[in-house]
């Protein structure tokens, strides 16, 4: 294995994990937008109602999206895996 194989292999770990993580991180995001505005629409300025609603929002979008970031992490798991038994 050289330096090419590693960085690669970095490389592709860095979009599994941008793959996995970026929509729950993008469905807290717009759901803290959401509730933001709401806020600044009707001078709501309770500090734990921004906790209950994107705790909801990010617990239904992974259980949502289980499934893909599943299969993103073994085919990542089982490329890695036949990688170093080639070796």
């Amino acid at each position: 294995m050289n330096e090419v194989d590693v960085v690669d292999i970095g490389r592709n770990a860095m979009w599994v994990i941008i793959k996995v993580a970026g929509p729950i991180m993008f469905l807290g995001l717009v759901s803290g937008l959401i509730i933001a505005l709401f806020q600044a629409l009707t001078t709501i300025q309770e500090m734990t109602l921004t906790f209950v609603p994107k705790i909801i929002v990010i617990f239904i979008g992974i259980v949502v999206l289980l499934p893909f970031m599943i299969n993103t992490v073994t085919t990542f798991a089982d490329t890695l895996f036949d990688r170093i038994s080639a070796l």
